[in-house]
């Protein structure tokens, strides 16, 4: 694919892609017609320079919501970057949407509105969404689905000219985002003289990975980021307010990050006080100079603000900020430090830049795999993994010296992890809030197993809103008189049941002894209501069939009979992640499976550590694609 140039957008009917292709009709195969469900998208790092060389395209960064557009089965659906269906809020936008020519598709882009001055504006686009939603256009840059057919592991390249094929060539609505090979320093130069927000820089090649790496890398022309707006000080003057209090979370812990009392008109300043108010505590969520918040109101941290800024001082607080809104689509709890990464060094360097030391060591003394071989597992399957134990809490299982010695259970550290190993804020049932550990790229999970990591344990929530889960797992461990066909059988009853209740699931042998039957959620229900759900769910299972199910904890109570953990749905519990290997005797590695091969698959621990080669090319195949989603939500009971 050649040269092309970027345009900037200036106006609602300025057009780009004007050399667009409309799509062939779609195909009759009504598999290629369903409405594609939400997944996880792929982040760019923030780096300090546009990288060099004709192995990367350059696209303009927008100032607007990240979304995913679905179209399928005569519908259209919008998705933010934390699955939560916003479709009510661009009524145009999928209104145009549902009109491509295609069966199917799942577009990944960015919702904006475009100023007179022809830049994107995230100001504006707030007030759009709160009652001129026809004035938001969506700029299209990538294309994961179409007609069916998952386009992630093709060439980014190849993935753009699909899209632009089947992007209108007049539209007002829909744009396909531009881009330029090569020249990426130019690029920058260009837009932020014109005052754009920056460039994102790609690599042309590159699959779609679900996960933040180094092959999707950001450009920012100014300093800005989320922050957590954790109070307000009083004006002497009519305005509502002279400044808010931001906080911001680093090392696991929100501090203060400083005030920005510029960037508000009458009106904002009104609607933030009606909407602070009920959030208002005596208690600050964070330690200030007293001199800097004399007469402070203090709030519960849970309203975030986009802020820019010229830089941050050595004490950690903004120079110059100026507010340009909020942000409905990120929770407090997400909102950590964001800091340049080196463009040379993360370019220059392999996917993996984790030395892994005593490689020799016998991780699994009766099978005799190493350390070393146990990362080259993690190596090898990082891209198939991260899209389900990135950016989510985790606990790790540890066993520095092997399996066979002392291992125990890190779900928070105090800086041991390094950098690379994130913490997000969580609250405590006390009211304190604890640093739990996340990863969201390969560095991230390579560091865990160079700190001695075998398995690695996820919330039912990711970090965008801990509070609601995102999946369902039944976990169905068997009494240890019982063979695998019990275990099967119980899957199938479960699948079943779920079925009845209009949830769809998939299985996943655990590495273990059971199986995990899981129902993905889209993000809404509460940790209260999920887990009510599914106790009451296990129990009415356990007294229809009390000869071979049991709700109860006690070991005791489970002879002979499997136990449905319904445990595993509840705030701050966690489940096995597919791939992860097992600190059981062989390397066992959970993996999901379809339902046709639960029926002959042989063992839960079919899957070893050595096995990445196949688990990949699995990954990769028609049976499992669309594994783990679903776009459905908690039913009554």
């Amino acid at each position: 694919m050649g040269r092309v140039s970027v345009v900037k957008p200036t106006s609602r009917k300025a057009i780009q892609g004007s050399t667009a292709r409309q799509a062939k009709s779609p195909t009759s195969d009504p598999a290629n017609s369903e409405l594609p469900t939400f997944r996880p998208v792929q982040l760019a790092t923030l780096v300090d320079v546009v990288p060099a060389g004709d192995r990367w395209l350059h696209e303009m960064k927008y100032d607007g919501y990240r979304i995913l557009v679905a179209v399928g089965s005569g519908q259209a659906r919008a998705y933010t970057r934390s699955g939560l269906d916003w479709s009510h809020r661009f009524p145009s936008i999928l209104s145009e949407a549902s009109k491509l020519k295609v069966g199917s598709a799942l577009i990944d882009g960015e919702a904006v509105v475009v100023d007179a001055n022809g830049r994107s504006n995230f100001q504006a686009l707030q007030n759009a969404l709160k009652g001129a939603p026809a004035t938001i256009d969506f700029y299209a840059f990538d294309l994961l689905q179409l007609d069916g057919e998952d386009l992630t592991r093709r060439p980014l390249l190849d993935r753009k000219e699909k899209l632009q094929a089947i992007l209108p060539a007049k539209n007002p609505v829909l744009r396909y985002s531009d881009h330029i090979l090569g020249r990426g320093e130019e690029l920058l130069e260009r837009f932020c003289a014109a005052g754009l927000e920056g460039v994102v820089s790609k690599l042309a090649d590159s699959p779609y990975v679900a996960a933040r790496g180094g092959n999707w890398l950001k450009i920012k022309c100014i300093k800005r980021q989320e922050f957590v707006i954790v109070g307000w000080t009083p004006s002497d003057k009519v305005r509502a307010f002279r400044s808010l209090i931001l906080g911001v979370h680093d090392g696991g812990k929100l501090r203060y990050a400083g005030k920005v009392g510029t960037g508000f008109d009458t009106a904002e300043l009104f609607r933030l006080m009606k909407i602070m108010a009920p959030l208002e505590q005596k208690a600050a969520a964070v330690e200030a100079p007293r001199a800097e918040v004399r007469g402070a109101h203090w709030l519960r941290p849970k309203l975030v603000a986009e802020i820019a800024f010229t830089e941050m001082t050595n004490e950690g607080t903004l120079r110059h900020p100026s507010y340009l809104g909020l942000r409905e689509d990120k929770k407090a709890a997400a909102v950590v430090l964001e800091t340049e990464r080196r463009t040379a060094k993360l370019t220059a360097a392999p996917a993996n830049t984790i030395a892994i030391s005593n490689r020799d060591r016998v991780i699994y003394p009766e099978s005799n795999i190493t350390k070393g071989q146990l990362a080259d597992h993690y190596a090898a399957v990082v891209e198939i993994m991260l899209p389900w134990v990135g950016s989510r809490p985790i606990s790790l299982v540890r066993c520095p010296q092997g399996r066979a010695k002392k291992c125990f259970f890190q779900k928070h550290d105090a800086g041991s992890f390094g950098d690379k190993v994130h913490h997000v804020g969580i609250m405590e049932k006390d009211g304190h809030e604890e640093p739990y550990l996340y990863v969201d790229d390969a560095d991230g999970l390579m560091t865990c197993v160079q700190m001695g990591t075998i398995e690695l344990h996820g919330w039912g929530a990711r970090i965008e809103d801990v509070e609601k889960a995102d999946r369902l797992v039944f976990d169905l461990d068997p009494d240890e008189g019982l063979d695998f066909e019990a275990v099967r059988a119980a899957a199938f009853q479960f699948r079943d049941i779920l079925k009845s209740l209009g949830l769809t699931t998939f299985p996943m042998l655990t590495g273990g002894k059971g199986v995990h039957v899981i129902a993905p959620l889209t993000p809404q229900a509460e940790w209260p209501q999920v887990k009510d759900f599914a106790h009451r769910l296990a129990q009415a299972v356990a007294q229809s069939d009390p000869s071979h199910f049991t709700a109860a904890l006690s070991k005791a109570r489970r002879k002979g009979r499997i136990f449905v953990d319904y445990l595993r749905n509840q705030r701050g519990a966690t489940a096995i992640m597919p791939y992860s290997a097992r600190s059981r005797p062989g390397a066992p590695v959970a993996a999901p499976i379809t339902w046709a091969e639960m029926k002959t698959i042989d063992a839960p621990s079919h899957f070893h550590v050595g096995d990445a080669p196949e688990l990949k090319k699995r990954a990769a195949s028609k049976s499992l694609a669309g594994w783990g989603r679903a776009d459905q939500s908690l039913p009554d009971l």
